[in-house]
């Protein structure tokens, strides 16, 4: 890995979170009050650590999606709120939380975008759920709603904290750079993959069955796990996660400058 920023891939990271002005403290040297974007800095400080350079990317109008993306060397999408259950062509739940359209439809065309350019992609939590959708696929609404589902899948504990175990598809892609069988990671999902996307497989589960991880057949690095691995880093399974992810993304740059040059 190169010590200088400059050789350090491009990842670009949306936001998925909006903060209303009513939820913001103002101050009287603030400025007035307006909708506000809101992103845990623990994915920048993984994705550093990991030897990226992390830009968040700005939800604009979906005509900026593909300009942004031929300017990265990978994309990851974090967590979040539910997605608005019109994204895959399903009714509202009862038990839905608040959702952002104007964001899942950027998010969304966000994943689409790298997709089309074979960029490297890690979904976290929601943002594998994004990348479910993004292919086609559908989700789970309300977790506690499935017969089989007989786990707390929305923790209490502290992120840092550890609360049930994944089982890991032997020959998986995950398996591979995480070394693990089973792992044992943090929980704080409402929602869930349901029917996968496009050339998506399930390759890792929480014992109740609930899917914890998918990853795209024939591609370098599309991986969406369920848990917040961004908070997991001092586990060397969990930094091996991003340090994949952005070993990915380098390839991907030097093949891109090897074609230009």
């Amino acid at each position: 890995m190169g010590d200088r920023v400059s050789e350090r891939p491009l990842i670009g990271i949306s936001s998925s979170e909006l903060r209303a002005p009513a939820d913001v403290k103002q101050t009287p040297q603030g400025e007035p009050a307006d909708p506000e974007l809101a992103l845990g800095l623990s994915y920048l400080r993984a994705i550093e650590l990991a030897g990226g350079l992390p830009v968040i990317l700005s939800p604009l109008s979906l005509e900026t999606v593909k300009p942004l993306v031929a300017r990265l060397a990978g994309v990851c999408l974090p967590g979040g709120p539910d997605l608005d259950p019109t994204s895959y062509a399903a009714g509202a739940h009862p038990d839905l939380g608040p959702t952002e359209p104007e964001i899942d439809d950027f998010e969304i065309a966000l994943a689409r975008a790298a997709d089309a350019r074979r960029l490297p992609v890690l979904g976290i939590c929601r943002g594998a759920q994004a990348l479910n959708v993004a292919r086609g696929g559908t989700l789970h609404q309300h977790l506690p709603d499935q017969p089989r589902t007989g786990l707390e899948h929305r923790q209490r504990l502290p992120a840092a904290e550890v609360t049930h175990e994944v089982e890991i598809a032997p020959r998986s892609l995950l398996a591979r750079f995480m070394k693990r069988a089973e792992l044992t990671v943090n929980s704080f999902h409402h929602q869930a993959v349901d029917e996968l996307g496009r050339d998506l497989v399930a390759v890792a589960w929480a014992p109740d069955g609930v899917v914890e991880a998918i990853e795209a057949r024939g591609r370098d690095f599309v991986v969406g796990v369920q848990w917040h691995a961004e908070c997991l880093i001092e586990r060397p399974e969990q930094a091996a996660l991003f340090g994949s992810f952005v070993e990915a993304a380098r390839r991907r740059s030097r093949r891109v400058e090897l074609i230009a040059a």
